[in-house]
């Protein structure tokens, strides 16, 4: 996600990115190995913290905190984040490849304008893969 945002006073304007995402995970390994098997990230980026976060990078520098934890708390059912890809069928290529593989597919949909669907990953996080 880019922004334009304006400092105080409209006097500074800079761009804003989305760079990373902090995920609570039970089993840092199989959360690592889902998200470098589906979603491009690569695995010579992770990087192993003090507190036992992992954190992994893909391509577009866009980095993955995953921390182990033993509660991950009740997951709300809006609650989700996605990865676009640039053409309709590498989203229905993904789709018939996690449903190959048996991941919990929660919702899709196969329209002119849009193409998505929500998995659901190894902790019960919703994961939006989508076209528009």
């Amino acid at each position: 996600m880019t922004a334009l945002v304006r400092g105080r006073r409209d006097t500074q304007t800079w761009l804003v990115h989305l760079s990373h995402l902090g995920l609570p995970v039970t089993d840092t390994a199989r959360s690592l190995r889902f998200y470098e098997a589906y979603f491009g990230f690569l695995p010579g980026t992770a990087q192993r913290y003090e507190d036992g976060t992992v954190i992994v990078r893909d391509t577009d520098g866009f980095d993955l905190a995953l921390h182990q934890t033993q509660d991950l708390g009740t997951p709300q059912p809006f609650l989700h984040f996605g990865f676009r890809l640039s053409r309709p069928e590498d989203v229905r290529a993904l789709l018939v490849r996690m449903e190959g593989d048996g991941i919990e597919i929660v919702e899709r949909c196969d329209e002119s304008a849009l193409v998505s669907f929500k998995c659901v990953d190894p902790d019960g996080h919703r994961v939006e893969t989508y076209w528009e």
